[in-house]
């Protein structure tokens, strides 16, 4: 039998909004109470006052994952208000498309920082908590790019295909402490990240939803202590 899920902690990142945000929401519904990093404190504030009727505690905190002190903060504010993380979520993250001579060398480095070293970041606050526990679940959000990287996407790809090789080795050194490290693909899915204002206008008969990927994710954890997924990826069955 699978496990039960109900009173865990779990800390998110980038959870005011797409796959954070939906991924928070499935979490209240199953009993499970969050911590949301995000760094735009209104949408922190809407978040947490929509999880308001939800039985489970919510505790938000503004900081950017890109930089290790304000991490940090975020963690121990998280820890003292809420608990130690049973769940670390890795979901934040930033795109930029463009041909690579045309892309400049701070764009370049702000995707790395955010997408590669924010989960190193909150990598190194969070995974002590799971280690003290011996037991634990992680899930880096990486994407299809991160699998096959496509023309425009050299900055993105590249920092997705970071994150495949550090949940990798990741995975390999915290299996013994009973944690698991599952990592995660999605191809389009109809957030902000990807369509912005327009993202009401996108058809969700087509597009996979954000919500597709949160009952994913919780359906993994309650997958028994002994198994886990390492690497999956999502795809909408037919978005043309």
């Amino acid at each position: 039998m699978g496990q039960d899920i109900r009173g865990k902690i779990a800390y998110i990142t980038g959870g005011s909004s797409g796959i954070g945000k939906a991924t928070a929401r499935q979490f209240a519904k199953e009993g499970i109470h969050i911590g949301i990093i995000a760094r735009n404190p209104d949408k922190l504030a809407k978040i947490k006052e929509a999880l308001a009727g939800y039985d489970v505690n919510v505790v938000t905190c503004s900081a950017d994952i890109s930089k290790q002190e304000e991490v940090k903060t975020a963690v121990q504010t998280l820890e003292q208000q809420l608990g130690k993380a049973d769940i670390l979520i890795n979901n934040a993250g930033i795109s930029e498309y463009g041909n690579f001579q045309e892309m400049d060398e701070e764009t370049w480095k702000h995707i790395f920082e955010v997408n590669v070293f924010g989960t190193y970041h909150m990598l190194k606050e969070v995974l002590p908590h799971l280690s003290g526990k011996q037991k634990g679940d992680i899930f880096n959000i990486s994407s299809s790019n991160g699998l096959k990287a496509t023309a425009g996407s050299t900055a993105y790809s590249a920092s997705k295909f970071a994150v495949q090789g550090l949940s990798e080795a990741l995975m390999q050194e915290v299996r013994t402490d009973n944690i698991r490290v599952f990592t995660m693909n999605p191809s389009l899915v109809a957030t902000e990240l990807v369509f912005g204002d327009e993202l009401e206008e996108q058809n969700e008969e087509k597009y996979m939803q954000p919500e597709d990927i949160a009952e994913y994710i919780a359906a993994q954890l309650k997958l028994n202590q002994r198994i886990f997924i390492k690497q999956s990826a999502q795809w909408a069955t037919n978005p043309f």
